[in-house]
């Protein structure tokens, strides 16, 4: 006969998973200032010991959130093909335009861009840690025996280049435009990919 899941089990995975959507809405809308135990118990409607029990407290919370944001970012990137890239240059315009995508498609991944910027505490540490974490994994699953051309700091250039669509991405959310350069319509963000492929393949020819 097959197993009947356990109630309490099951109830308890319902829990969490109100308990981390809870933290992340008051995340979003409060930042950390207003991010605490008590807000989100109240916002999850449960009892503050269960955030303690299920998750250790604050920084388990934010580890939960996020294993969402790295999940997401997996997620966007994915999109952008599943067969192996043929080239570096490829392989880099993959992860500059689903790094794009997965900015301006989730405002809390925006957020915490810009917290990293603005703020310096453990817990965005955390949250930045998990998203480098993703754009890690994803490379290093892609990327095979691929190498850039010889002679490149691609580590450098790589950073400079997700640096600039985390800039335009931020800019976008916040006032539509940067440097003069429009960020709101569909037609605004063909040109931003199509730059951002064009200097990938000069960067990387060869």
């Amino acid at each position: 006969m097959p197993r009947t899941p356990d109630p309490k089990i099951r109830d308890r995975s319902r829990t969490e998973a109100a308990i981390v959507l809870a933290a992340r809405d008051v995340l979003a809308e409060s930042g950390f200032q207003g991010f605490g135990v008590n807000a989100v118990a109240r916002r999850a409607g449960c009892d503050k010991q269960l955030i303690y029990r299920y998750f250790g407290g604050l920084e388990g919370l934010i580890d939960a959130i996020g294993g969402e944001i790295a999940t997401w970012v997996e997620d966007s990137l994915a999109a952008t093909g599943q067969a192996p890239p043929a080239t570096y240059a490829e392989l880099t315009e993959r992860l500059i335009l689903g790094f794009l995508e997965a900015l301006r498609a989730n405002a809390l991944v925006q957020k915490i861009a810009a917290w990293e910027i603005a703020e310096s505490s453990p817990l965005v540490a955390r949250l930045a840690a998990a998203r480098g974490a993703a754009l890690s994994r994803w490379m290093a699953l892609m990327r095979g025996g691929l190498a850039p051309p010889d002679g490149l700091d691609a580590p450098a250039l790589n950073a400079m280049l997700i640096a600039a669509v985390q800039q335009l991405a931020l800019s976008g959310a916040a006032a539509g435009s940067f440097a003069g350069l429009p960020l709101k319509t569909d037609e605004d963000w063909d040109r931003v990919r199509a730059a951002a492929v064009r200097i990938v393949r000069g960067l990387y020819a060869g």
